[in-house]
């Protein structure tokens, strides 16, 4: 399907377009950080190391700040931008690394099959058994040292097992169609059949799971942050959760209920892009 057609099959979706507006206010809301920040042109107004000597403490919205100040006097508006541009790192890049770990690991499977589908197949399966979140946490602390790496590579090492079986599924599908024996007959490597002619094929359930794997992603990271075990670096939504917890302020419906709210819409729109683009893949979907 070309690009025109599939555009056209995702915007009479129901629930796609309203996805993809979603996402467009938080892409504004990530970019418009450091221009806040910056028009407002005060050391006062840095998320992490600015604190308003005028109030030094929790204090509700005002002209001043729009959604308060933290504990610490540290302006919340600033904190929340910049939590955006936080769950846009770590959801799309540990998303799109269990994606691709996925992706290689079921072209491979299914394409060789034999002991290489078996043995792959087993990991796959021990992989998903595996309780992700509760693995993790701890993963993350007895490490010791948050960092928000360590966070996106420990969800992206345990978020591929399913897109490889999914993909594995496609691709013992696809190695038996016609053009792929033509490919063979006409001298073609293992390699360029499965890059060349088997992958284009896949790659729209690749990008299908990767729209519906941010949002789990983002949902863990705040878990996590929520738990203490986040970078205290980075400003996240999850970790203004944290903070709002630990001082006793979860009173505070101007401290609690914007980064909560912009954690679950978030989630939403890549969700409803995701069932968007899942009209593009199964025409069964879309709406006679």
């Amino acid at each position: 399907m070309r690009f025109r057609d599939s555009w056209e099959t995702f915007r009479r979706s129901r629930v796609g377009p309203i996805g993809l507006m979603i996402l467009l206010v938080f892409v504004l809301m990530a970019v418009s950080g450091p221009i806040y920040v910056y028009i407002r042109g005060e050391e006062i107004y840095h998320p992490l190391k600015g604190v308003d000597p005028v109030i030094k403490g929790v204090s509700p919205p005002s002209i001043r700040h729009p959604l308060g100040t933290d504990h610490l006097g540290r302006d919340l508006l600033a904190q929340l931008m910049y939590g955006a541009q936080t769950s846009f790192l770590i959801g799309i890049t540990a998303a799109a690394m269990a994606v691709f770990i996925g992706t290689s690991v079921g072209l491979t499977a299914g394409y060789f099959g034999g002991a290489i589908d078996n043995l792959l197949m087993r990991i796959v399966d021990i992989m998903m058994v595996l309780p992700g979140l509760p693995l993790i946490i701890i993963t993350a602390a007895a490490i010791g040292k948050q960092s928000i790496w360590i966070i996106v590579f420990l969800i992206a090492i345990l978020g591929w097992a399913g897109t490889a079986r999914v993909i594995r599924s496609q691709t013992l599908s696809l190695r038996e169609r016609p053009f792929v024996e033509a490919a063979r007959v006409a001298g073609a490597s293992d390699t360029r059949i499965i890059f060349k002619h088997i992958a284009p094929n896949v790659l729209p359930l690749t990008t299908l799971y990767l729209t519906l794997g941010i949002p789990g992603v983002i949902i863990t990271e705040a878990a996590i942050s929520f738990l203490g075990l986040g970078d205290p670096s980075k400003v996240s939504w999850g970790m203004m959760l944290q903070w709002a917890f630990t001082t006793g302020n979860t009173y505070n419906p101007y401290w609690l209920f914007p980064p909560g709210l912009c954690i679950t819409l978030m989630a939403l729109a890549f969700y409803l892009i995701g069932r968007g683009m899942e009209e593009i893949i199964n025409p069964r979907l879309r709406e006679i």
